[in-house]
């Protein structure tokens, strides 16, 4: 049994993306998400990049997942929960 499934990957994604702050309202204040779009507006000369990490995320935090970003959460989910099922069996 993994401890990370497809679905669950999926629905976590949008309480990590919230708790970190990429929110519906925006990038909270004071929050890691702040941290990284300052970062990310100093590298690039002042502004977030379109398509950037950060500005990825935002979009996800806003508006959801976009069903080719849920295909690639679960999958990347799914591959974390095999690994970590076949690294316990090893272990075992």
């Amino acid at each position: 049994m993994g401890i990370t499934t497809n679905g669950g990957a999926v629905a976590l994604t949008p309480v990590v993306l919230g708790a970190v702050g990429f929110t519906a309202a925006g990038i909270a204040a004071n929050s890691i998400a702040a941290s990284m779009m300052a970062s990310a507006a100093t590298a690039s000369g002042g502004g977030v990049l379109a398509g950037s990490t950060v500005a990825v995320l935002q979009s996800a935090g806003a508006a959801g997942l976009a069903t080719s970003t849920t295909a690639v959460v679960a999958g990347v989910g799914g591959a974390v929960g095999w690994l970590t099922s076949a690294a316990a069996a090893v272990l075992i």
